[in-house]
């Protein structure tokens, strides 16, 4: 059977996931931004061994940058190709993108985080990007409820038939 990248599954689509992002935030938007990488972090993306869990995106010399993420060093490469692991990579938005994103940051005070990092169909490395407002201790709470209840009802509904 052949596995071309449009029929997988969403969860195989991404390289790195922040799972964690949508129980501590609402998210209330998400963007598409294109990432500057070097070589070697490309092969180490490519061999599924970032982190973003405690990553986030904010403003630096004009532009977005997403701070924070670790891509770990790719071994076959040799020392003086290596790449920082923690270092900023510039986010590519267009103008207006960008523009609103700070804009509803700085007047709601919402935060960016990416919510993913994937590969699309061209071989271009993609960040997903989230509009985010925090939650607070109940509302994670709740979070727990509902997901809690999702899985007892479709634990019910296989035993019923």
């Amino acid at each position: 059977m052949n596995d071309k990248p449009s029929q997988r599954t969403e969860a195989q689509r991404y390289v790195a996931m922040n799972r964690k992002a949508r129980f501590d935030y609402f998210i209330t938007d998400t963007v598409e931004a294109g990432i500057m990488l070097t070589g070697t972090e490309v092969k180490s993306l490519r061999s599924g061994q970032a982190s973003i869990q405690e990553a986030f995106a904010g403003p630096k010399d004009g532009a977005l940058y997403l701070l924070n993420a670790y891509v770990p060093e790719y071994k076959l490469a040799g020392e003086h190709l290596q790449h920082e692991t923690r270092r900023p990579r510039k986010l590519l938005l267009h103008k207006r993108e960008m523009n609103k994103l700070m804009g509803v940051v700085n007047r709601e005070g919402m935060t960016i985080v990416p919510l993913g990092i994937y590969f699309n169909k061209r071989g271009m490395a993609k960040v997903e990007l989230g509009l985010a407002k925090g939650k607070h201790k109940a509302d994670k709470r709740d979070t727990i409820k509902k997901r809690d209840w999702e899985r007892d009802k479709a634990r019910i509904m296989r035993e019923r038939g």
